[in-house]
């Protein structure tokens, strides 16, 4: 009975030592386990903590409910350093695009603000998913919102079901705003190398920050530059995400050089292209010479393998997944 108490306490620590708040007496020990982890591998230290858990499901179920916690509280910090439109001045040209659409737009980060969080944003009447159409009556139309980030469903989605195995994996995220491909790649995946690439000074400090806080400095990089300058890093990555990554922040003609850069130097026989929306709904528009058919051969996914009834099937089928020839 009393090896019982002691297992059921050693567990709890764990518990806290994983998903403990840094307010915690317990965070010291946190970052103690963090850097046992790095000091013994961490294969090893999952090896040790398993045999307390008994069960391999218990300590898998541990594990990425911490990862969830990990990133949710990324996106609290986030949205504590950001405006509520997760927009900075520095975005000119975004900014503007977004204004001249057709139809009424807002930018609300999915990163940050999950549907539960807009509701009570709503309910608060910080934001509205609405807008009246004839000033002073009751007739109203739906927003049209965007998001330059994956949500927390997309990146779980990406990371466990559409992107393989990434032991040893270089993967590039073109346009990498708040880090959420990063942050999510370091606790998801075992990619030995996650690059940020993003233009916007702002972004770049604020994944820095988070980087540090998180201790994620080890396996993450952002770098300040445009993707178009980046051609070594290009050419040695095995995945390259691009999320909504040029469309409103690059006029027609600077778009189609970008793709063109990217078409060029992303040749790896068998690396991967993940990209939101499709290549050809992003090429659509644009006057370029790449042929989509000589250079990538579109992946078949499963956007199925979510059962829940709150899952948001729509935005997930927006994913796309390449293989290049």
């Amino acid at each position: 009975m009393g090896h019982m108490i002691s297992l059921q306490r050693t567990k709890k620590l764990l518990k806290l030592l994983y998903t403990g708040e840094e307010q915690t007496p317990l965070f010291p020990l946190r970052v103690g386990l963090r850097v046992l982890s790095s000091n013994c591998g961490r294969g090893n230290l999952d090896q040790l903590l398993r045999k307390v858990f008994l069960s391999n499901n218990d300590f898998d179920e541990l594990v990425v409910s911490n990862n969830d916690v990990v990133l949710k509280n990324i996106a609290e910090d986030l949205r504590n350093r950001l405006p509520i439109e997760a927009m900075f001045n520095s975005e000119h040209q975004a900014v503007q695009k977004i204004h001249q659409h057709p139809l009424p737009m807002i930018h609300v980060d999915a990163f940050l603000y999950d549907d539960d969080f807009v509701d009570s944003l709503c309910e608060e009447g910080k934001m509205s998913r609405s807008y009246c159409t004839e000033c002073g009556s009751y007739k109203t139309a739906s927003l049209e919102f965007i998001s330059h980030s994956f949500s927390l469903m997309e990146l779980k989605f990406l990371y466990q079901h559409v992107l393989p195995d990434l032991t040893g994996k270089v993967v590039v995220d073109v346009g990498s705003r708040l880090g959420a491909v990063l942050f999510a790649g370091y606790l998801y995946s075992s990619a030995s190398q996650l690059y940020g690439v993003e233009m916007n000074a702002d972004f770049c400090q604020l994944q820095e920050m988070m980087v540090t806080k998180y201790q994620f400095i080890d396996r993450i990089k952002v770098v300040h530059a445009d993707i178009c300058t980046e051609a070594s890093l290009l050419q040695k990555a095995d995945v390259v995400v691009m999320n909504n990554v040029f469309e409103y922040f690059l006029d027609r003609q600077e778009q189609a050089r970008a793709w063109e850069f990217i078409a060029f130097n992303v040749r790896k026989r068998g690396s991967l292209l993940v990209t939101v929306p499709s290549l050809k709904e992003s090429l659509s528009k644009l006057q370029t010479n790449i042929q989509l058919n000589q250079w990538v051969e579109e992946m078949q996914l499963n956007y199925d393998v979510y059962m829940e009834k709150d899952v948001d099937r729509e935005a997930l089928e927006q994913i796309h997944l390449y293989r290049i020839l």
